[in-house]
């Protein structure tokens, strides 16, 4: 798979896929592993019968102008974890357009993923558009991070718009949008991020909250955990900084292996 020549000038057009299938061992192959420009995607060493890949940045992006898009594709039965080896860092292009990244997944029955890329930085004078669509079965279960973090050390952010919907056996479980940086009202006030540069949430879908579902906490530190209309939760977080801000999302993530020692898969390593 090869991304289209760019015209001068113009952004990158660039896509990557990953199938993860059943091996008939009881573990996890990965028929398909593409990638183009900017996406390099190399297996790692897995710790169980689950499978484990990892992005690579080869070169950067996103730039104003490109265009990305990460599919992944978790079949019945399976279990993948993905991660990525670096922070992306959304930079300005020659073009004054736009960069959009949009990345689709869809998790089969009795499934399991593990989605875990390191955090997005928003570089003054960037444009990013990311879309990220879930769909899972009604026995799959996620967790799901996202973290942004608005500017490099001692600068204003970019502009960044960022839209998360995940659907559980077609019914939409979370849809939230999110807008940062020059030119969107309020973002930095009280009632949103109130002077912190780095935000970000775990999402965790799990069959096992329809029977024991957790109740809201405040976590501390402008963190909080909250149940879904649905077997999922969501630790939301504000902070000073990345570093901050992942400590914020694992206490939601031990919070919830606390109770659910019996069943929980969060903590596992694959």
């Amino acid at each position: 798979m090869t991304a289209a020549a760019p015209r001068p000038g113009a952004g990158v057009r660039a896509t990557a896929r990953i199938v993860a299938a059943a091996d008939g061992r009881g573990g996890t192959a990965l028929p398909v592993l593409d990638g183009a420009g900017p996406f390099a995607l190399r297996r790692l060493r897995p710790y169980g019968p689950g499978a484990r890949v990892a992005l690579v940045g080869a070169m950067s992006a996103p730039l104003g102008g490109d265009r990305l898009a990460l599919t992944a594709e978790v079949g019945d039965g399976t279990a993948l974890t993905f991660t990525t080896t670096a922070a992306t860092l959304a930079l300005p292009g020659r073009t004054g357009e736009p960069a959009t990244y949009d990345t689709r997944i869809e998790v089969g029955e009795g499934a399991t993923l593990r989605w875990l890329p390191e955090p997005l930085i928003s570089a003054r004078g960037s444009d990013l558009r990311t879309t990220t669509r879930v769909d899972l079965a009604p026995t799959a279960r996620l967790v799901l991070r996202e973290e942004q973090i608005l500017g490099r050390a001692g600068e204003e952010p970019g502009r960044l718009r960022s839209r998360l919907t995940v659907r559980r056996a077609g019914r939409v479980l979370l849809d939230q949008e999110l807008a940062y940086g020059p030119g969107v009202p309020g973002w930095d006030g009280g009632a949103v991020l109130g002077g912190h540069r780095a935000a970000g949430q775990l999402l965790l879908v799990d069959p096992a909250f329809e029977a024991r579902p957790m109740a809201s906490r405040v976590l501390g530190g402008g963190a909080a955990l909250l149940p879904l209309a649905g077997p999922a939760v969501v630790v939301g977080a504000v902070a000073r900084d990345g570093l901050e801000l992942r400590g914020a999302l694992d206490r939601g993530l031990e919070e919830c292996a606390g109770e659910y020692r019996d069943g929980g898969f969060w903590g596992q390593e694959w």
